[in-house]
C-alpha cells in the first residue's frame, strides 16, 4: 500500500473557483498530495466580486475537522477565511485535540488592495488563538500591519514586521510583497527566529491573480507534508506560484481579475530559478 500524504484545508468557498477551498484543493492535486476540506463560509463570488456570504455553523465546522480527522488524518492543516471568532475557537480546540504540529495559517484579514475581510473581534481572536499555534503564517503587507500595529512601506518594513509576528508565537513568518510599491520584483521575506531569507521574482504583468494568496499558502502545506523544510517548501511554492501565473496571463476568464492556472502542464517538476533566494 503506497503511503499517501494528506492535507486538510480549513476555509471558504469560492463559487468562482479561482479561491478558497477550490484553489487549495486544486493546488494539492497539482503539488501530488490528497486535500481535504472542512468548509467554513460559502460565497457567491466570480472574478469581479463577491455577491453573498454564508457562514456555516462552527459546531458544523467543527464536525467536518473531526470526520475528516477520525478517519483519513491529515499530516498538515491550512487554513484561509475562517469567518468569524467562533469557528476561530474551534479550529484552536480541535489543533490541541489532534495535537497538529503543523498548522498553515493564511491570514485572511485583509485584502490585496487594502479591504478588511474580518470583523475587529475576529481578528483579536486569530491573534491570541491561532497565531501562536501556527507552523508558518503568510500575511500580505496589509495583514502584516494590522498583527503588528506597524507601517509596512518597504522591504525593510516587511523584515521587522516578520520578526515582531515571530515574537507572538508563530514559528515561520513570510510577509508577502505582491502589493508592495515594487514595480520590478514582487519579494516575500521568510523570517524562521534565526534568519530573513528574501524571494525574489519578476512582476508579471497580468490581472489574473484571483488567489494567489490561498495558493501560495497552499503550495506551502503541500511542500512541508512531503517533508520539505520550510525555506524548501516556501522556495518550490513561490516558484509553483510564479508559474501558475505566467500560465494563466493570457487566459480568459470571466469579465474580472481571472485566477491563475493551477493544471499548468509541468507542475510537479518546478523551475526553482524561477525564483532568486537572499
Amino acid at each position: 500500500m503506497i503511503n499517501v500524504k494528506k492535507v486538510l484545508t480549513i476555509a471558504g468557498s469560492d463559487s468562482g473557483g479561482g479561491a478558497g477551498i477550490q484553489a487549495d484543493l486544486k493546488t494539492f492535486a497539482a503539488r501530488g498530495v490528497y486535500g481535504m476540506s472542512a468548509i467554513t463560509a460559502l460565497t457567491a463570488q466570480n472574478t469581479v466580486g463577491v455577491q453573498g456570504v454564508v457562514e456555516i455553523d462552527a459546531e458544523f465546522v467543527g464536525q467536518q475537522i473531526d470526520s475528516v480527522m477520525n478517519d483519513i488524518g491529515a499530516n498538515v492543516w491550512k487554513t484561509g477565511m475562517l469567518s468569524n471568532s467562533e469557528i476561530i475557537h474551534v479550529v484552536a480546540d480541535r489543533i490541541a485535540r489532534y495535537d497538529m504540529k503543523y498548522l498553515v495559517l493564511d491570514p485572511v484579514m485583509v485584502a490585496k488592495g487594502g479591504d478588511p475581510l474580518l470583523r475587529k473581534e475576529a481578528r483579536e481572536s486569530l491573534i491570541a488563538k491561532l497565531v501562536p499555534l501556527a507552523y508558518v503564517i503568510t500575511p500580505n503587507h496589509y495583514e502584516a500591519q494590522v498583527l503588528t500595529g506597524l507601517e509596512i512601506k518597504t522591504l525593510d518594513d516587511a523584515q521587522v514586521a516578520a520578526i515582531e509576528i515571530h515574537k507572538m508565537g508563530a514559528k515561520n513568518v513570510v510577509v508577502k510583497g505582491g502589493s508592495l510599491p515594487n514595480k520590478e520584483n514582487s519579494v516575500d521575506v521568510l523570517y524562521n527566529g534565526q534568519k530573513s531569507i528574501k524571494y525574489i521574482t519578476p512582476r508579471i504583468n497580468t490581472p489574473n491573480t484571483h488567489g494567489t494568496g490561498c495558493t501560495f499558502a497552499s503550495a506551502i502545506a503541500a511542500e512541508i507534508t512531503k517533508d520539505y523544510n520550510v525555506i524548501e517548501a516556501v522556495h518550490i511554492a513561490k516558484a509553483y506560484l510564479t508559474a501558475a501565473l505566467r500560465a494563466g496571463a493570457n487566459l480568459k476568464i470571466g469579465k474580472g481579475h481571472g485566477p491563475v492556472n493551477h493544471s499548468l502542464d509541468c507542475v510537479v517538476d518546478v523551475d526553482l530559478n524561477l525564483i532568486k533566494v537572499q
